[in-house]
């Protein structure tokens, strides 16, 4: 029998209560992460996948202070070994995440020091960047910038894309700059910037900084003219367009008017810059790409519902390709009251707790069942387990942040503990499982094309968004978070499936099954369903069952061993990322790694010392969104067949009935082997 894997029961000691962004469940702790109140409500999609991330204890030393407060002069920002195996800061505060006691059973889960064998293997992720699009060459090398104040960013990445810095790769510039800087600089502001930048009539050099009192030592040399400054801010702004396209569509009239009076600036500027012509016409095929939306997109409009995975599942509407989702798509949801009894209301997916407060009201003000109107009225969301999270009025997008099996109270306050869930979420009933049915190597294909279709559809700046949470989640990642909720959905798929066969040879059967679909999963490079199932095979109420296990051939169980192998967590998953970085495109990775990757880079060093910002850090994140796009280089081979088991199988996959309390889970192991047997 394997040794289960202890799952921690929390992702990180900031991300401690699950829907974190709602303000956590009842009489769970505030979140104190720094960087106003975006941050502080971090989402809990990724502790829904917390197996994979038990840690091992920390084996270096204590990490070093960035610099002494008292020094007058500029931070030289002292750099340690990060995730990436390049050089990040890390500041005095880390040290008690760093030296943290860790464990199976603990949710205080530090940003681990890294080992030599850590760094080695976390090397090989950002080195592997270079084969991606997109500036994967800056990823050995030191930081394009050193460390300075937004604007002045921005007006050295002007002086790069008019070639007036030299020993400065402007592809890796360009590409750092536009991934992560919501982090340090707002979009608004930015815009802003480059339309002074375009506008400013200066005669001499340097752009019209020096008149600004803006110009930075060592900046006199090769200073643009005129010319050169506009195209310079033309082809900036061009690959800002390209790079957040999808967003500013989405964002409406607000974003579209940068392109406009961009576009306004340079037909004024045209006749002393005949030069600026193409440009000038490129501009205004921005204006009308982001005003006028495509006949296709009028036609997606015009689709009555978007489904999520656990809301409304509709067998047409689930067979059809995924597409990403944006947060004017409109959804059909139930909305829940005290006695289980439901109104179904449809509403944008970005919309506000107070918008979906109103329509619920309005649909109690018509239902029979409603004699009374309710009063002042709260949005609860509560899980098959019992627990609860409140949200706030002002909070959007929850629905993307709902874990498997939690459904969307309304109540007055005064009914909040009276809430409980929903009796088909904590029963159930023993059955055969349509799996026997279906082979392994369909199933296996259906995870695989579905699971490309949801990471495809993730916009790559959705991984920075979640883990800094820039310019306050203005853009939200929706689709990350479907995700993350698609990986837990998996892993409990397994436990529900095995743990209501009630049948001993139908269970090792079942068994059997799993660990040749995990198989195939990771012969296709899809590493998302690879380890979600044998997280799911590792879940204390599946591993436990001792006959069940003694069943299965031992050819099997040696392969679960290995599996288990790659889903290892001891220093700092590298067997894992040995297997990744063998790998070629097209791969699906597990995305909970990717983002935890991330959150360390985060948490162990500073974005701003005063006004300065870490440009350091930046790179180190781009690189990592870099790899990211390395994995999506080249297409999936979809499949076409449409045969009626063919589309059995896959409107299945695409409709995983599961159980999410492991409470549950555990009550149903203990019936089927007891623990004295």
């Amino acid at each position: 029998m394997p040794a289960g894997m202890k799952p921690l029961e929390k992702f990180l000691k900031k991300q401690t209560t699950a829907l974190t962004r709602a303000g956590g469940f009842v009489g769970g702790g505030a979140d104190k992460a720094s960087g106003g109140t975006g941050a502080s409500r971090r989402r809990a999609s990724l502790s829904r996948v917390v197996p994979f991330f038990r840690e091992t204890s920390p084996e270096s030393g204590q990490p070093r202070e960035v610099f002494s407060p008292d020094s007058e002069d500029p931070p030289s920002w002292p750099s340690a070994p990060g995730p990436g195996g390049g050089l990040v800061t890390v500041p005095p505060s880390s040290s008690s995440s760093a030296n943290g006691s860790s464990g199976s059973g603990s949710g205080d889960v530090r940003s681990p020091s890294l080992s030599s064998d850590e760094q080695s293997s976390e090397a090989s992720l950002i080195t592997e960047s270079g084969g991606g699009g997109g500036g994967g060459g800056g990823g050995g090398g030191g930081t394009p910038l050193p460390p300075d104040t937004p604007d002045n960013l921005t007006f050295a990445l002007l002086d790069s894309a008019a070639g007036k810095r030299s020993g400065v790769c402007t592809e890796t510039l360009l590409d750092d700059f536009m991934l992560t800087h919501p982090i340090f600089l707002a979009a608004d502001r930015f815009q802003q910037v480059l339309l002074q930048q375009f506008s400013l009539e200066t005669e001499g050099d340097g752009g019209g900084r020096e008149a600004e009192g803006e110009r930075t030592e060592g900046e006199g040399e090769g200073a643009m003219d005129g010319a050169e400054r506009k195209q310079a801010v033309l082809n900036v702004a061009f690959r800002y367009l390209d790079t957040y396209r999808e967003l500013l569509q989405e964002e409406g009239e607000r974003s579209n008017s940068f392109p406009k009076e961009l576009y306004l600036c340079a037909v004024q500027e045209l006749s002393r810059y005949p030069e600026l012509v193409e440009d000038v016409l490129k501009l205004q095929r921005w204006t009308e790409i982001l005003h006028t939306p495509s006949d296709e997109e009028k036609e997606s409009k015009k689709k009555q519902v978007r489904p999520l995975f656990r809301h409304f599942r509709r067998i047409d509407a689930c067979l059809q390709p995924r597409e990403a989702f944006r947060g004017s798509d409109e959804i059909f949801c139930r909305v829940y009251t005290p006695d289980h009894s439901y109104v179904t209301i449809r509403s944008r997916l970005s919309c506000r707790v107070g918008e979906i407060l109103a329509l619920v009201r309005e649909k109690l003000q018509y239902s029979e069942d409603q004699p009374v109107l309710p009063g002042n009225l709260v949005l609860v969301a509560v899980t098959s387990a019992g627990e609860k999270a409140v949200f706030r009025p002002s909070d959007e997008a929850v629905f993307t942040t709902l874990g498997v099996n939690t459904h969307l109270f309304a109540c007055e306050p005064t009914e909040l503990d009276s809430l409980l869930p929903l009796p088909e979420e904590i029963h159930w009933t023993p059955g055969d499982s349509k799996l026997h049915d279906m082979s392994a190597e369909e199933v296996a294909n259906q995870l695989v094309v579905f699971d490309w279709e949801l990471f495809s559809c993730v916009h790559e700046v959705e991984f920075v968004c979640y883990v800094f949470h820039g310019e306050q989640s203005r853009w939200r990642p929706l689709n990350l978070e479907l995700v993350l909720q698609r990986c837990s959905e998996v892993q409990h798929w397994v436990a529900t499936e095995i743990l209501q066969c009630q049948s001993l040879p139908k269970r090792v059967q079942l068994l059997r099954k799993f660990i040749k679909i995990a198989a195939l999963c990771k012969q296709q490079q899809d590493l998302l369903s690879f380890l979600a199932v044998v997280l799911g095979l590792d879940n204390p109420a599946v591993s436990r069952l001792r006959l069940t296990w003694e069943g299965l051939p031992g050819k099997f169980r040696k392969q679960f061993q290995q599996f288990e192998g790659v889903a290892d967590p001891s220093r700092n998953h590298k067997s894992y990322r040995d297997l990744i970085t063998s790998l070629r495109p097209p791969l699906i990775p597990f995305t909970p790694l990717l983002l935890k990757d991330l959150t360390f880079l985060h948490e162990s060093c500073k974005t701003f010392h005063g006004e300065l910002v870490n440009f350091e850090k930046m790179h180190k994140v781009a690189d990592m969104v870099r790899i990211i796009r390395r994995y999506r280089s080249s297409q999936l081979a979809m499949d076409t067949e449409t045969s009626p088991s063919h589309l059995q199988t896959k409107a299945y996959v695409r409709q995983l009935q599961v159980i999410d309390n492991q409470n549950l889970l555990f009550d149903m192991s203990c019936k089927l082997e007891p623990k004295d047997t």
